[in-house]
């Protein structure tokens, strides 16, 4: 990758680079952002729209690259942005649309994009309070639904997430789009099953797992005696016996259609908000 994408020195305030050129090495190592190694190996990962780059940056994520179209240069807030990140010692780049366009891989792109650090919690830091939910999540696979967890954990005042085993990137651009900028909110672990296991053995937290052998109500356990874990299986073969054999309780989603299971994403979200009843209320609300 070029020098200038990864140098996160100080740079001059005011330090704008216009690029109109697909061809221009820092633009072909945004757009490899798109691919899992890149963002690997640099620790970065993009973020599209105005909304998003604000609410990272006010969370206190670092930002690394500011990228806009010429058409939003005059809006006050890109222009915020841009002065808070060449301040953090960020590179602004002022790009033609079809650069963002390229980019974002969009026919109609969002006019600002953030190239972001990743941020990842660690297990061993995960120690639940009363009242707090976390979901974990069995080799979650695709982008959409890991985005709407994220999202929907974000809305109902979980804590946070860990993923366990080998899942989708959270950092992905299509998980990115699906959090709706949640990903900025929600902490996110990740753990091997043997190290999931482990940290479930001293966190003092009661695990709730769906599962399809689950004889008991999901509506019918009692969430508040400790902090709660939602585990939930994977989208095609669910929960292995490794991680049922874990749980506290194993819990089944009343159904009376044709319909023989649920979209994991909206099991995992009637699962959340049936385990934060007693916590949510409308006065508190949005």
């Amino acid at each position: 990758m070029s020098k200038d994408f990864h140098d996160q020195g100080p740079r001059r305030v005011g330090q704008v680079k216009e690029v109109t050129s697909l061809a221009n090495p820092i633009i072909k190592d945004i757009k490899a952002l798109t691919n899992k190694k890149s963002r690997e190996e640099s620790g970065t990962f993009l973020a599209e729209g105005l909304k998003l780059v604000i609410d990272a940056i006010e969370l206190g994520w670092t930002i690394r690259t500011l990228v806009y179209a010429k058409a939003a240069k005059a809006k006050p807030l890109v222009e915020q942005m841009a002065a808070r990140t060449v301040a953090a010692g960020g590179l602004v780049l002022e790009v033609s649309e079809k650069v963002i366009a390229s980019i974002t891989r969009r026919d109609n792109p969002q006019m600002v994009v953030g190239i972001f650090e990743q941020r990842w919690k660690p297990l061993r830091d995960i120690r639940p309070r009363d009242g707090e939910t976390w979901v974990a999540l069995d080799r979650v696979r695709d982008p959409g639904n890991l985005g709407t967890i994220i999202r929907t954990a974000d809305a109902a005042g979980a804590s946070g997430v860990i993923l366990v085993g080998e899942a989708t990137d959270p950092f992905s651009l299509e998980t990115v789009r699906a959090t709706m900028g949640s990903v900025f909110a929600v902490p996110v672990a990740r753990a091997t099953p043997e190290e999931f296991i482990a940290w479930r053995k001293s966190a003092g937290v009661s695990v709730v797992a769906t599962h399809l052998a689950g004889a008991v109500d999901y509506r019918t356990i009692d969430y508040r005696k400790k902090p709660v874990v939602l585990l939930m299986g994977n989208e095609q073969s669910g929960l292995p016996d490794q991680l049922a054999r874990e749980a506290d309780a194993l819990a089944r989603i009343p159904q009376q259609g044709r319909a023989d299971s649920l979209n994991l994403a909206v099991a995992t979200a009637v699962m959340l908000f049936e385990a934060r009843r007693h916590l949510l209320s409308l006065a508190e609300g949005k």
